[in-house]
């Protein structure tokens, strides 16, 4: 996937702003199950966002960076405990029409 840019960035950060958190990263870290979930919700939405637990041994930013290497998404955004990541779908025409 291509790195997206900085207009791209700040379009989806902009949309991040109502998603609600879908996916939670706890004690256990980034395991296989969480991997299958950040993918099957990137498949249906795109872009998700995401937070790192108490308990988790990785911060967000670690935890970013992890899961997208893992799912081939890109990151959009770390705020706090908080982050959110971007996959365009496979299909021939996204859900999200980047500028």
């Amino acid at each position: 996937m291509s790195e997206l840019n900085s207009k791209q960035r700040s379009f989806l950060r902009s949309m991040c702003n109502t998603l609600p958190t879908i996916l939670y990263i706890g004690k256990d870290g980034i395991t296989e199950n969480t991997c299958q979930e950040a993918w099957n919700a990137l498949e249906a939405r795109e872009l998700i966002k995401c937070a790192v637990q108490k308990g988790c041994p990785l911060t967000a930013r670690e935890a970013c960076e992890e899961l997208c290497a893992k799912v081939y998404a890109e990151p959009v955004q770390c705020i706090g405990n908080r982050f959110s990541v971007y996959r365009r779908c496979r299909e021939k025409e996204g859900k999200i029409q980047l500028p």
